[in-house]
């Protein structure tokens, strides 16, 4: 079996969202591996940049003719030298010459094209015999924020994550049902409630946060009591994208209410205690370090997860792990640019006790390589919505590896919230 690349083929296609976003096919002499890049909505500051000046399109044409005659003739067993070869060709720290996106789709490309050529499943070629286990999928169910429309909850995710699951089956499930009752509740809530969702299949409505709040708690409560395990919920507040730097206050607008930097944190805190929330990201924008640090040392059998705070860069969470910023980050490749870059990150977590949240992006394809990825490095909970194409694309094929493994999978361990 041969893992030269032979190849590389770039093109424009879709997103969810009908953007367009750049897919790379990558050959070697016996495998074949591809890969379509994700969009983010609510980005970090620190996120790489997603293409050079001329989009998608030139993108697709610096492959073409810059990166295709580089890669071709190396071996794609050997990540860390691809990856490394697309930042030497780049030459920017934030990869704005060929784009971070590209180099995402390549690096993940050339990952599965490698696991291909040996006649192994992607989970396999990159975590070896001992990788079989699963991550606890983290379910966005009511959207708000940046995500929605009209009078919808200023905090932009409320999530459902069942920790108490026995199986994947059983967590998507139970994900499933709780987003299905809140549909159910929403119709009687509000008249005007069309059953519109959001890019990530999460329901649209005109309700404020503690209908939302109230509407998560009454559901997983439900749910848990059917399915005979503990289902818990958190939110995604996406701070920075209602902090007014300007004015120093978190500005709640469809809830009429400015809240200064302790306001914030006490906010916070009372609604962890009020509703017992297992996880809270972003709670604060992304330069505030010591309020993390401070809501991470006062709360308990919490998550408390850092998005575009540390935006999969090392640097950024080397920081923040510093002064006790977050007990949980987000993982998300094209932040980065490449899987080399993410393992670095996933791996400097991981030795500091953080949890790391694996995750789409809300503007995705049915790319399914990050269900793969939660699996081969350890990551205890994916991110990745309930419904809608792209999400169940991802929850689809942890199912799928669940199956393969057999009575070796076992569910991740999250004594955090126990």
């Amino acid at each position: 079996m041969s893992s030269i690349i032979e190849d590389l083929i770039a093109r424009k296609v879709f997103n969810n969202r009908g953007e367009e976003t750049i897919e790379v096919d990558v050959i070697t002499t016996s495998g074949f591996g591809r890969a379509a890049a994700p969009a983010g909505k609510s980005r970090g500051k620190a996120e790489v940049i997603y293409y050079p000046n001329g989009g998608v399109d030139q993108a697709v044409k610096k492959v073409d003719e810059l990166i295709a005659p580089e890669i071709a003739g190396l071996n794609a067993d050997y990540q860390e030298e691809i990856d490394s070869t697309l930042h030497e060709i780049d030459g920017t720290t934030n990869f704005k010459v060929i784009g971070g996106n590209t180099a995402f789709a390549i690096s993940l490309a050339t990952a599965e094209a490698a696991a291909n050529s040996h006649g192994l499943l992607l989970f396999q070629f990159l975590g070896g015999s001992t990788a079989n286990v699963l991550p606890y999928p983290l379910g966005n169910c009511i959207s708000g924020g940046q995500h929605a429309r009209g009078k919808s909850p200023d905090i932009q995710e409320f999530l459902a994550l069942p920790y108490g699951a026995e199986t994947f089956l059983e967590a998507v499930t139970a994900n499933v049902q709780i987003h299905k009752k809140i549909g159910e509740a929403l119709k009687k809530k509000d008249k005007l409630f069309t059953t519109g969702k959001s890019d990530e299949g999460a329901w649209i409505a005109n309700i404020d946060g503690d209908v939302a709040f109230e509407l998560m708690a009454k559901s997983c409560e439900e749910v848990s009591s059917e399915m005979g395990f503990d289902c818990g919920f958190g939110v995604d507040v996406a701070a920075s994208s209602f902090w007014d730097e300007k004015e120093q206050v978190y500005d709640y607008k469809n809830e009429g209410k400015k809240r200064g930097t302790e306001e914030q944190l006490e906010y916070v805190k009372e609604l962890i205690e009020k509703y017992h929330l297992v996880y809270v990201e972003d709670a604060f924008h992304e330069e505030d370090f010591k309020s993390f640090a401070a809501l991470t040392k006062q709360v308990k059998n919490c998550l408390i997860c850092g998005d575009d705070i540390f935006t999969t860069n090392n640097e950024r969470l080397s920081q923040g792990i510093k002064v006790g910023a977050g007990n949980a980050i987000i993982i998300k490749v094209n932040q980065i640019g490449t899987l080399t870059d993410s393992l670095e990150t996933i791996q400097n977590a991981q030795r500091n006790g953080y949890a790391c949240v694996i995750s789409h992006r809300s503007g995705d394809t049915t790319d399914w390589h990050i269900a793969h990825l939660a699996v081969a490095f350890g990551c205890p909970i994916i991110k990745t919505g309930v419904v809608e194409g792209a999400r169940i694309a991802k929850l689809n094929e942890l199912i799928r590896i669940e199956h393969f493994l057999g009575n070796r999978a076992k569910m991740a361990n999250l004594k955090i919230l126990k």
